[in-house]
């Protein structure tokens, strides 16, 4: 990695500001439902509890537009933190100003403060200089761990940069930057990429990007219908968007002109609505009729699919097969998770729903690396350079 990483530093002493995504879901009793980004940002809190750092914690949850919305407080992250660190964390009032420093002031070595939702100030997402300069005076060091905020040019992620004496990479965002980092750039091979969901617009830019450094590009999912119906053949009431048809054809030419495979579902479950007590029925790709929707791959895509990931050495897949979150429409998505874990290939994974479905179905312990940033994620599949790792110190 290009970039300076929490090893290169000495942190003895030093007020350590980290930037962490404790963006986490909470319930009516505004309670913590699932802290897998409080753990994903463990190790480094830990390491930099362990080299002596005074550590302060800043991060977003939900999307309070810059007013101070108290059921998005930060206060619940802060109780299941300390719960898990088996040691009080301290919250603070605010991220930055008199209450954050006073807060700041009283930390000795070894302990841990949480800041208030930096949202809280619209600056952030504005990436003020003022807020920036006022987050930047907590510190003595800057640490961005938090990946899934790194596609967004805020104070938080991208502006303190500018002025703390360094900023690196949490152990969390090196490990994402290392293995979405050799995908792109130096593989084993062969690379088969798996995308899904339901838009072909939300992943041109990924599938323009893929098509030239992949061996194999599997479509399901809702955007897979665009490139059927770009092909001539009938796709019901499946999900369209028309006004990519020709994205759809430019990505098929691409892949036919480098020799890529371009495996799109040969079959589908379809149903004549979304729902967990629809009537299905299986139909292959030349003839879903009128008024059905294809909800799923069908039996034989699976196999076909299955087939190409087994032969895969990496595998990035981000992306649904259908509407998993029905039982009916659930066995393509989780077909693929079984294939990916069965394969043996260093896999990636990517994106909530995936993410979910490899829950869901027994094997996320069985991915070489689940991502937790969605948006980022894709963002550097599509090639573009995240800005809250462009701002990170240069080693």
């Amino acid at each position: 990695m290009a970039k300076l990483s929490l090893v290169d530093l000495d942190l003895a002493g030093k007020r350590v500001l980290v930037r962490v995504d404790f963006n986490v879901p909470l319930n009516e009793r505004l309670e913590v439902t699932d802290d897998t980004r409080i753990r994903a940002a463990l190790p480094t809190i830990r390491y930099a509890q362990g080299k002596g750092a005074k550590v302060l914690l800043v991060s977003h949850l939900g999307r309070p537009k810059g007013q101070v919305v108290p059921s998005m407080s930060l206060a619940p992250a802060a109780k299941r933190l300390s719960a898990l660190l088996g040691q009080p964390v301290v919250m603070a009032s605010d991220c930055i100003g008199a209450a954050a420093e006073a807060a700041a002031a009283t930390l000795s070595a070894g302990q841990v403060l949480l800041l208030e939702n930096c949202r809280f100030h619209a600056g952030d997402e504005k990436n003020d200089e003022a807020m920036s300069r006022a987050l930047a005076k907590l510190c003595d060091v800057f640490v961005n761990d938090a990946f899934g905020a790194a596609h967004r040019a805020h104070a938080s992620t991208v502006g303190v940069t500018k002025f703390v004496p360094v900023a690196a990479a949490g152990f969390l965002m090196a490990k994402e930057l290392e293995y979405l980092g050799r995908a792109m750039t130096n593989p084993d091979r062969p690379f088969v990429a798996i995308l899904g969901g339901a838009k072909v617009s939300d992943k041109i830019g990924v599938l323009k990007n893929l098509v030239a450094k992949v061996d194999a590009l599997l479509v399901g999912g809702g955007m897979a219908y665009p490139f059927l119906k770009a092909q001539g053949l009938e796709i019901g009431g499946s999900l369209l968007e028309a006004d990519k048809l020709g994205v759809a054809r430019e990505v098929l030419d691409a892949a036919r002109r480098k020799g890529v495979p371009f495996l799109l579902p040969v079959d589908h479950v379809i149903a004549k609505k979304v729902a967990a007590d629809a009537e299905t029925r299986t139909a292959d790709s030349t003839a879903i009729p009128a008024g059905w929707m294809g909800l799923d791959i069908g039996p034989t895509a699976r196999q076909t699919f299955a087939r190409a990931i087994g032969s895969a050495k990496t595998v990035v897949w981000n992306g649904p097969m259908g509407v998993f979150e029905m039982a009916p429409f659930r066995e393509g998505t989780f077909a693929v998770a079984r294939a990916i874990a069965e394969s043996g290939a260093t896999s990636i994974v990517g994106g909530g729903d995936s993410v979910a479905a490899v829950t869901q179905a027994g094997v996320a312990d069985r991915m070489t690396h689940i991502s937790t940033g969605g948006g980022a994620s894709l963002e550097f599949l599509e090639g573009i350079e995240l800005p809250g790792v462009a701002a990170l110190t240069d080693k």
